[in-house]
């Protein structure tokens, strides 16, 4: 059954999530330091061997990108890399020296640097929102056959990925293209800065569309496309293949082992608990992404979807929306709600007045793939408030993450359940129901905080303690669908479906 539109689910949480944090007294040796580098902070902790996130053992620093009109999404990988050794500093104390044995580190995913020889940044870290390659985004997808391209590297040809942005660098700048000795993500500029080894994981060389799906090496094609030799990129490790990187700058972890770079949304599916094809992460942050793990062999995928690479034998199949935390910001920011409470606005019944909203306020990425779009607002009257043009860019949301679901469902078979994680379903719980609602699957949520870090320390985990059995995350209770808001929502979707064919597709 749904729950009642007031059911205090932080409350819930809080008392759920106390059993699976554990002291540092209690904690399980080894234990692996866990780093996570978002879009909005890098944070850090501890976990020990059984997956628990050790008590105080974690330092956040807040960041944010540098956006401008043009299309411009950045951020400055020396900021990033000095909150990265704030963190260590805070968190790997000289007195758990012996009981550190790995350091994990994630990124949000799709991520560039030029470097020079020594691995020292010659430009800002450019990410995946940046928008400026959309020319050469375009002009990629006459040259090539777009579907052939998505089967073989599980990439569309976007300005979220690597191609189009390394070809807009060598027409607008082709001084400095011709200075540059390595092209790194964030999380390899990292690792190189900390340990002076180069490795890209697996994931997140995956994230670049630079990366031939089948067999986990780089294509050659996309590689000529892009303009670059394959000694410009780092070798590609798997999961459990770490570098050992003594260190004499922290005595703790002077015998610990320095993972490669994960991509932040394949952490977040393991550390939600999400290990076998029937479970689909819906997550709820910034952005918002809907992912399931397959066999790295699937034969075909959906138009409408990508598949990343993850390790030897798994795939991460899935789609991404660029505004979900966004919009909310937008719409706190901008209309005057006037106390408006969004939360309780979501526990409302639905209302056939409410505008229709296509919610792309920085672009669309699944499953259309249109990076121009902006968001668009049908059916606004003189007597639309600013609660219901709020309901309405939720709810626009809420559908776009109904056309992945049902695009997985093609690939994959139709989700045994949705498991939610991230900030914004713990701030917005009521979101989870409009989920369950729209796309007529139960809801579980993920009740445990920060589950993209702890995602990458069980990765770790995996590797320096394989024998010690995990505790599973805290889960809140279902979401259900409400029966009689089916045919409200199927009608809403048909909606979006003829007004994005009319002023996205159309384009």
């Amino acid at each position: 059954m749904s729950r009642p539109p007031h059911y205090d689910l932080h409350q819930h949480d809080r008392k759920v999530t106390m059993g699976f944090v554990v002291d540092l007294a209690e904690a399980q040796d080894p234990l692996v330091l866990a780093i996570d580098v978002g879009s909005t902070a890098a944070r850090g902790g501890l976990y020990d061997a059984r997956g628990r996130p050790v008590a105080g053992a974690r330092h956040k620093v807040p960041h944010a990108f540098t956006t401008a009109a043009d299309g411009t999404a950045v951020i400055d990988p020396a900021l990033v890399l000095d909150e990265v050794e704030q963190i260590i500093e805070r968190v790997a104390r000289p007195r758990l020296a012996g009981r550190i044995a790995g350091v994990a580190l994630d990124t949000f995913a799709s991520s560039l640097i030029a470097a020079d020889a020594a691995g020292n940044a010659l430009t800002p870290c450019y990410t995946y929102a940046d928008s400026r390659c959309a020319p050469q985004a375009t002009a990629l997808r006459a040259e090539l056959d777009e579907a052939e391209v998505q089967q073989r590297t599980g990439a569309r040809l976007h300005t979220s990925y690597l191609p189009a942005r390394l070809r807009w660098l060598r027409e607008t700048q082709p001084e400095l293209v011709a200075r540059v000795a390595s092209w790194l993500s964030l999380g390899e500029y990292l690792l190189w800065q900390l340990t002076g080894e180069r490795a890209v994981g697996t994931s997140t060389a995956a994230w670049s569309g630079l990366l031939d799906r089948r067999t986990g090496d780089w294509d050659p094609t996309m590689l000529e496309v892009a303009g670059i030799s394959p000694d410009q990129l780092a070798p590609v490790h798997h999961p459990d293949q770490p570098v050992r990187a003594p260190s004499e700058r922290w005595p703790a972890l002077a015998e610990a082992s320095w993972f490669p770079v994960v991509a932040d949304g394949y952490a977040a599916n393991i550390g939600s608990g999400a290990t076998d094809a029937r479970t689909v992460v819906a997550s709820f942050a910034t952005s918002g992404a809907v992912r399931v793990r397959v066999p790295a062999d699937i034969a075909e995928l959906p138009s409408g979807l990508w598949c990343y690479r993850v390790d030897a034998g798994h795939a991460l199949l899935g789609g991404a929306l660029n505004d979900v935390g966004r919009a909310v910001s937008w719409l706190e920011t901008t209309l005057q709600l006037d106390g408006v409470d969004l939360d309780d606005l979501l526990a409302t019944e639905p209302d056939p007045a409410t505008p229709m909203v296509l919610p792309f306020l920085s672009g669309e990425r699944s499953t259309g793939w249109a990076a121009g779009a902006r968001a668009v607002f049908d059916g606004v009257g003189a007597a639309t408030t600013p609660a219901a043009l709020a309901r309405g860019l939720l709810e626009g949301v809420a559908l776009s993450y109904r056309r992945v679901v049902a695009e997985l469902s093609r690939g994959a078979g139709g989700p045994d359940r949705i498991l939610a994680s991230g900030r914004m379903s713990q701030q917005l719980p009521n979101l989870q129901q409009l989920l369950a609602d729209v796309t007529g699957a139960p809801v579980t949520p993920v009740t445990i905080k920060r589950s993209t870090l702890h995602g990458t320390a069980l990765l770790a985990l995996d590797t320096v303690a394989p024998d010690v059995p995990r505790t599973p995350p805290t889960t809140g209770e279902d979401y259900r669908p409400v029966t009689e808001r089916a045919a409200y929502y199927a009608e809403r979707a048909e909606r979006f479906e003829e007004l994005y064919s009319a002023v996205v597709a159309s384009r």
